[in-house]
């Protein structure tokens, strides 16, 4: 069980790109509350189903939530809500850029949590692993967004700055606060802490979501049912890689977890060259470069 994370962190990654391309498609139809509530609404069926597999299919008992389980719940489920809505806010900024590279700054937030919430901490080879990855991120985003290091150096104290450290620092915290959700759960197994956090945190998120659009976008709603073929879909993927996410975090360091995830953008950048045959900067590739790498150390130590 050991290593069985790193195929499973790859595999949500996978689904996370797809739901991501299926989202963007969505946008032409929905607003960006919409798209993002399609992955929560169209993706709590399939977590139930996913757990009651477990359940029925493989006679694992269903766990006894607690207040622990439910506090970190519903601050995970939160978080991930606001570090969401922030990086959707990020782009009514001129200099949004700034910003969302800033947020890119999750993964070594996520490692300071795990350590201060659940004592998580990591090795030399890990914190090695996750900054030259975070460089190659970092270097990845410059390059697509024509954001070089002075400027990102001279405008870390401005406001989309700031929004995009604190979405970054949401995420870190959402991530971690799902890690100890569903270990506090203490069995029945990993798979069904996993399978059953994701099932009640989805369900939260899609009633905290559905009554924000109720009261702020009304209309979207019916959008979202109406698009019901490509919002499935990006439920869909969503799930899935939720699935994957929610139980990699359950074995594995969050920190570890999110590093590792960054294959994603291995995936993208791929597709982009081969299938879309798009010209790639020396920036772009010497980023893709150090991400692949941060991601051998990591894997290897």
């Amino acid at each position: 069980m050991s290593d069985l994370w790193i195929p499973v962190t790859i595999l949500a990654a996978f689904c996370q790109n797809l739901r991501s391309a299926v989202q963007k498609h969505l946008k032409s139809s929905l607003s960006n509350t919409g798209a993002t509530f399609s992955r929560f609404g169209y993706g709590f069926p399939v977590a139930l189903l996913y757990v009651s597999a477990l359940h029925y299919g493989w006679d694992m008992p269903l766990p006894a939530p607690n207040i622990d389980f439910a506090v970190y719940g519903i601050v995970g489920g939160l978080t991930q809500i606001g570090a969401t809505f922030l990086l959707v806010y990020l782009f009514s900024f001129r200099n949004f850029a700034v910003g969302t590279t800033f947020s890119k700054t999750e993964t070594v937030q996520a490692a300071i949590f795990g350590l201060v919430i659940l004592g998580d901490g990591v090795g030399i080879a890990g914190a090695v692993a996750i900054l030259v990855s975070l460089v190659g991120v970092l270097t990845l985003s410059m390059a697509k967004e024509s954001v070089g290091w002075r400027t990102l150096a001279s405008a870390w104290t401005e406001r989309t700055a700031l929004v995009g450290i604190l979405s970054g620092s949401l995420f870190g915290i959402s991530a971690v606060s799902y890690r100890a959700a569903s270990l506090s759960l203490d069995g029945p197994g990993f798979l069904m802490q996993a399978g059953f956090t994701l099932a009640v945190v989805t369900l939260f998120q899609t009633v905290v979501m559905a009554l924000y659009m109720r009261w702020r976008e009304p209309g979207q709603l019916g959008a979202v049912l109406r698009a019901w073929r490509w919002a499935g879909l990006a439920g869909l993927a969503g799930a899935v890689g939720s699935i994957g996410w929610f139980t990699a975090m359950t074995i594995q360091n969050v920190a570890y977890v999110r590093a590792l995830g960054q294959i994603e953008l291995v995936f993208t950048f791929c597709a982009g060259v081969f299938i879309f045959k798009e010209r790639t900067s020396r920036a772009e590739l010497s980023g893709i470069l150090l991400v692949v790498a941060g991601i051998l150390i990591l894997v290897a130590a």
